[in-house]
């Protein structure tokens, strides 16, 4: 499954405007509409980060195969339901490295999923990947990279 944003290309910088030093605001995507998908979720992590993989968006229920620019960070909005990041926030939050690393890489990972998820309030990745397995029938991603000056 194709994944893309207008806001950068595959493994380009993600602009300042999509990050924790900017506006913060989750970058527009779309990607390939997948026979037999009732939904998609999205996962964005960052591998690079000291203590393991970060997630910065968990978002699922997406009954569309697009979000606009800035998704309101809200539990239950016209575009799905979002969980909590490794921030302990609901919605996005973007890139925010360390400023004494090097760029870090984040994968905006879309899952075609063939049901629509129960809702649970506050769930993590982890949780969302579980609920996921099984019903999952494509994947894909875009990766974006920044670096804090």
């Amino acid at each position: 499954m194709r994944v893309v944003s207008s806001a950068f290309k595959n493994e380009d910088f993600i602009p300042i405007k999509y990050t924790c030093d900017g506006q913060d605001l989750s970058p527009e995507l779309e990607w390939d509409l997948v026979i037999n998908a009732k939904s998609y979720a999205v996962i964005v992590e960052d591998p690079d980060a000291p203590g393991g993989t970060f997630i910065h968006w968990v978002i699922y229920n997406i009954t569309t195969n697009r979000l606009p620019e800035g998704v309101p960070k809200v539990y239950k909005s016209q575009y799905g339901i979002q969980g909590v990041n490794d921030f302990g926030n609901v919605g996005y939050n973007g890139p925010c490295p360390p400023k004494t690393h090097s760029p870090h890489r984040y994968y905006f990972y879309v899952y075609a999923v063939d049901t629509l998820l129960n809702e649970i309030k506050n769930v993590d990745a982890n949780k969302l990947k579980s609920l996921i397995k099984g019903h999952e029938i494509d994947k894909g991603f875009v990766m974006g990279k920044y670096k804090r000056k």
